[in-house]
């Protein structure tokens, strides 16, 4: 036999599933196979660790369209069940939070109408005043509805204090959002904005302009003494990273909420523990969304022993699964 450095004896086994088995049963049957299964079963064993460490603190980032895709409650559940101890996230998961929470709603839809073209389906949707995200439907009513709602109750809690922290305005969000909610008897969930807020859980949004939130922020700051202090929130985010005994992040889609938690750990003397990522982009393209957590490592946002890993997958399927299963661990 030839000497063989990198080869170790560990026969790959084949996964069985019967009907019965739970989640984190499937899980540990992914850990018998290769290719994404094998990676999903890592990456489901270091969350589990990552949340089960009582020394950690736990950084999630969430891109993409989470929140308007049904993804809303098992955020918000991670975060009243202390799994959650900073989260990183777009102005438009926080406007289609809001939404929800003061009485909107998603709606299924469809990506393609039959006999008619994509650019036709969308026209009609068009005419029809409604917005597609994918096979998602949300009329636009429920953005006069949620204008409305920082206008009358999140922007004047503000207006006092001059300029503020994005995280100030979600939090002040996520309290109109609880308020409002309760006040009016909506059925569903007040939401993550919400949970953060009752938690006091901080929420950062580095990139808030970028969304109906950051909108309306600017258009009312145009009549008003108030406007964001865009640098504000990188002391306390800072601060969190830099007392942190262990750290760990979940990082749910790319962008700039994924390098805005990463980055985080640049100016302090340690670095991330434990890391896991959910993206669709590949790596080879060289952009941030699909660079793995060992190329993190490189820049120092990992620490070199690290446990990370990178599950490449859709996060509407991956999320649920890797979250249900590490809850089962725990349980």
């Amino acid at each position: 036999m030839p000497e063989r450095e990198e080869f170790e004896h560990n026969p790959l086994g084949h996964a069985e599933v019967s009907a019965g088995m739970t989640v984190g049963e499937l899980v540990e049957q992914y850990g018998h196979a290769g290719i994404g299964a094998a990676d999903v079963h890592e990456a489901a064993d270091i969350y589990a660790e990552m949340l089960a460490d009582e020394d950690c603190t736990v950084f999630m980032s969430l891109a993409g369209a989470m929140v308007p895709t049904g993804m809303r409650k098992i955020v918000s559940d991670l975060i009243r069940d202390g799994h959650v101890d900073a989260l990183v996230t777009t102005g438009a998961n926080l406007t289609h939070d809001a939404i929800e929470a003061i009485g909107g709603k998603h709606h299924h839809g469809s990506e393609h109408h039959c006999g008619k073209t994509p650019r036709e389906h969308d026209e009609t949707l068009r005419d029809e005043e409604v917005d597609r995200i994918y096979n998602v439907y949300l009329p636009q009513e429920h953005f006069a509805l949620f204008e409305s709602h920082l206008r009358d109750e999140v922007f004047p809690a503000l207006e006092e204090e001059g300029a503020v922290s994005i995280e100030r305005l979600c939090r002040e969000l996520g309290r109109a959002n609880s308020e409002v909610n309760e006040r009016e008897g909506v059925d569903e969930d007040a939401g993550v904005a919400a949970a953060a807020y009752e938690s006091d859980v901080p929420i950062y949004c580095p990139a808030v302009q970028d969304s109906v939130l950051g909108l309306q922020a600017w258009m009312y700051s145009q009549t008003s003494a108030f406007t964001l202090d865009a640098l504000a929130d990188m002391t306390p985010l800072t601060d969190l990273a830099y007392d942190a005994e262990t750290a760990g992040c979940l990082l749910v889609g790319g962008g700039v909420p994924k390098n805005f938690t990463l980055q985080t750990m640049l100016v302090t003397p340690g670095a991330y523990d434990y890391g896991v990522q959910i993206t669709m982009d590949p790596e080879a393209t060289g952009g941030l969304s699909g660079a793995t957590l060992d190329e993190a490592r490189s820049w120092g946002k990992l620490e070199k022993d690290a446990r990370n890993a990178t599950v490449l997958g859709d996060a509407t399927i991956m999320l649920p699964l890797l979250v249900a299963s590490a809850r089962e661990r725990l349980a």
